[in-house]
């Protein structure tokens, strides 16, 4: 298994916490939630930050976050806008494994309408849920291939999408080929 830190990127409510931190535990690494992280310093939520100094600033405080937080043998939720500043998409790649949690949109929108508390980031479109989660996917996706070493089925139980996890790290360190975009599921 490796020490390098693996990340976990892809949409709001593709399971980033839930399969981090199961694939933390299994792993027996750190976990990590950037957004938790992130809140905790600026001691306010998401929504207000953004509200209060806008959406320049809030990206500016994860590109801060994400750098402080990646360390050696831990499991990092990112938000799901991280990979929109080429720098983070760039540090990403260069300082861990990349994981892309992809899920169909009426899968995310389903979790999104589930568990609504859980979102905890201010629309981004104003639009109906299942209609922001198919625009912003249509314009993150590209973005979240071109980052992610690993892509995986993230529509399955998160026991699922963790072994699918282990899998495809424990090929790629088999075949010490390097890391390169693969996909399971």
């Amino acid at each position: 298994m490796t020490t390098q830190p693996i990340f976990l990127i892809g949409a709001r409510g593709c399971g980033k916490t839930t399969v981090g931190q199961k694939l933390a535990e299994t792993c027996k690494f750190a976990f990590i939630d950037t957004d938790l992280i992130l809140q905790q310093r600026a001691q306010m939520s998401i929504a207000d930050i953004v509200a209060k100094e806008g959406w320049p600033a809030f990206r500016a405080l994860e590109t801060k976050t994400l750098q402080s937080v990646a360390e050696p043998q831990s499991v990092i939720a990112t938000g799901g806008g991280i990979i929109l500043a080429p720098v983070n998409r760039e540090f990403l790649r260069a300082q861990g494994i990349v994981i892309y949690l992809k899920a169909p949109v009426a899968v995310l929108a389903g979790r999104l309408e589930a568990f609504p508390e859980e979102s905890q980031r201010p629309t981004l479109t104003g639009k109906p849920i299942s209609e922001e989660v198919r625009e912003v996917l249509a314009q993150r996706d590209a973005l979240y291939r071109e980052t992610a070493h690993f892509t995986v089925d993230a529509a399955c139980e998160p026991d699922d999408v963790v072994a699918q996890i282990l899998a495809l790290i424990s090929a790629a360190r088999a075949s010490s080929a390097p890391l390169n975009s693969a996909t399971a599921g």
